[in-house]
């Protein structure tokens, strides 16, 4: 990034600068903080900031970390919790109730973390930025024409390995690796088969999407279902723009309304057991769909994650200090696989001890609540932890996407198959040992998979 770059970035930084000016006046903090993500969100998707990459039309471009890491996790980090924000106005769907006392104490939490929120995503896209420099020339280059007929192998070699793998003990964690890079190879496979008509891929296509459309609906989750639709409609994009216009972005925005109560009754009524997952999704749908559930409770304590937040703001570092290096360290223990330690140390209860000592949740009971990977860099050391690891977040996610398109001969195979198959765990921002973990053995996948298709002689050096 040049001069010139480096200072349009720093401007970045200048809604949370506001927003921390105000704090005295925690309602306007709020909102400088909260709209501030828009303005960053402007600045870097319009190409202000540092010009967008040349080298493919804009369209065909859109799985790199600039465009759907970026919307995907910053989005759902920093533009969810206004609805938490209208809760503790004394709001409910929408309509002010009468007689609410503000809680001001409460308010002013709010306000805090959605400044650590602004600060978290303008360090995040400046790492993204700073390292955006893709590679003019190709090192390695595949067939034009052999592109869609190994899209779908691999697809379909890839769910087998992903199942092998939750068998055998010790590696279940390359399942999710794998199943994903299925799911991206499938849906792009598709996206590739329909305008070149080729009826036999299309038809083994469309029956793949079809099956992970399915898991997703009965996974009990809003994002596979989300993601599955978003993916295909970006994939389709370049060959059919105004169809995705026009049928992709309001069938995502009648998602948003109705996937709450969807996976509201779902769970209910699924994971109670009484109830088989076919049966549970057909009588959730038509939950959904009739209106019969309050969305409310959702929005504002589901789809955001600043409740959590804010009991760990509350606790840290007043009674719980800052937990340093520890979380690093953490992270170190879990990258090494089970089947070559047995005994090694459960993530998730690494995890959940942090949850415990903050106060989130009681240690006597069931649930699972795992911070955010933006909480985690608070725990670690404050402000100054969110805008180092979430700087490296995005500077990691952006030079592994340039790594895969030059092993993979450019965007295609590299960015939107492989980047988006084996390294999806970057659109969740998940809890320190769980990303990096994912991340480390993703790459090591990426670099085995390199290597299987150069000894085929399927990649080809140019």
């Amino acid at each position: 990034m040049g001069g010139k770059g480096i200072e349009r970035s720093i401007l970045l930084f200048v809604p949370w600068g506001m927003a921390t000016l105000f704090q005295s006046d925690a309602l306007l903090s709020y909102w400088i903080a909260y709209l501030g993500s828009f303005v960053i969100f402007a600045l870097t998707l319009t190409g202000w900031v540092r010009a967008i990459p040349d080298d493919r039309p804009f369209g065909e471009q859109l799985m790199r970390p600039l465009f759907i890491l970026h919307i995907i996790f910053a989005g759902y980090m920093c533009c969810t919790s206004v609805f938490y924000l209208l809760d503790t106005l004394g709001y409910e769907s929408f309509v002010k109730l009468p007689s609410t006392i503000l809680d001001k104490a409460k308010l002013a939490s709010v306000a805090q973390c959605q400044r650590y929120y602004c600060l978290a995503h303008a360090s995040f896209i400046s790492g993204v930025l700073m390292f955006m420099k893709y590679p003019k020339k190709k090192k390695y280059f595949i067939e034009t024409t052999a592109i869609a007929d190994l899209l779908m192998k691999v697809a379909l070699i890839a769910f087998p390995v992903a199942s092998l793998f939750m068998r055998l003990p010790g590696l279940s964690q390359f399942y999710f690796q794998f199943s994903s890079l299925s799911f991206i190879a499938g849906t792009l496979a598709l996206a590739f088969a329909i305008p070149l008509k080729k009826a036999v891929n299309t038809l083994i296509c469309a029956f793949l999407y079809a099956f992970n459309f399915y898991l997703a609906l009965i996974s009990g989750f809003k994002e596979p279902i989300i993601i599955s639709i978003m993916v295909l409609g970006i994939f389709l994009y370049p060959n059919y723009k105004k169809f995705v216009l026009v049928v992709f972005l309001p069938l995502l925005f009648v998602c948003f309304l109705i996937l709450p109560a969807y996976v509201n009754s779902f769970r209910a009524t699924a994971w109670s057991g009484d109830t088989d997952a076919d049966d549970a999704a057909q009588q959730s749908l038509d939950v959904a769909l009739e209106g019969g559930n309050d969305n409310w409770d959702f929005l504002v304590y589901r789809l955001s994650e600043i409740d959590m937040f804010i009991t760990f703001t509350q606790s840290t570092p007043s009674a719980v200090p800052y937990y340093g290096t520890q979380l690093l360290k953490q992270s170190a223990i879990v990258v090494v696989p089970r089947v070559f330690w047995p005994g090694k140390p459960i993530t998730e209860a690494l995890v959940m001890e942090r949850v415990y000592n903050a106060g989130v949740i009681n240690r006597l009971s069931n649930v699972s609540a795992k911070p955010a990977y933006v909480v985690d860099a608070y725990l670690s050391w404050g402000a100054p932890g969110i805008f180092i690891a979430l700087f490296l977040y995005g500077a990691i996610a952006q030079i592994i996407s340039i790594k895969a398109e030059e092993l993979f001969g450019g965007y295609i195979l590299g960015t939107a198959l492989m980047f988006s198959g084996l390294f999806q765990i970057f659109w969740r921002g998940l809890s320190f040992e769980f990303i990096i973990n994912s991340v480390f053995w993703s790459y090591v996948s990426m670099l085995a998979i390199f290597q299987v298709l150069r000894s085929r002689g399927i990649l080809k050096k140019v």
